[in-house]
């Protein structure tokens, strides 16, 4: 069980309290809150995005869809999902599409959907698809404090 080279380094650094949940490899975020038994709405997916002056990471719960005109209410401006290529070049150390909900280590700003503020424990990928990073909220809000938050998700049917 490992995370990525870049994100355990941060994590570190940060003095972050954490532990690492292992599951069986998937391939969305819903099925992995469901593998690990934890309410999809705890655990924190993250979507690279491109905007006019480089890329952002939204960060919103499992259990709710990115809302592109939700962003562009919240934040003034208007955001593309980035492609593979792009996600490869970011993020070098995570399998394609394990993406971590903290960009500052990877260079990219980051936004932070309320809704996952709101939530006692947060879980997120660890850069691959079968390891989660485990933390509580505390430790979650500090290492995020400096992204700006709002509303741009909407609950998944």
């Amino acid at each position: 069980m490992t995370i990525a080279p870049t994100l355990q380094a941060h994590l570190e650094r940060k003095g972050a309290e954490y532990d690492l949940v292992e599951h069986k490899p998937t391939s969305s975020s819903i099925a992995t809150a469901r593998a690990c038994h934890i309410p999809a709405g705890s655990l924190a997916k993250a979507v690279v995005l491109r905007g006019r002056d480089g890329y952002l990471l939204a960060v919103l719960p499992a259990s709710s869809r990115l809302r592109l005109a939700g962003l562009k209410t919240a934040f003034g401006e208007r955001f593309t999902l980035a492609t593979e290529h792009e996600l490869d070049q970011l993020i070098p150390d995570c399998t394609h599409g394990a993406v971590p909900a903290i960009g500052e280590c990877y260079g990219l700003d980051v936004i932070v959907e309320d809704n996952i503020l709101q939530r006692p424990e947060v879980y997120f990928e660890g850069g691959d698809h079968a390891t989660l990073v485990h933390m509580r909220q505390a430790q979650f809000a500090r290492l995020t404090e400096e992204a700006p938050h709002g509303r741009f998700s909407a609950r998944s049917r």
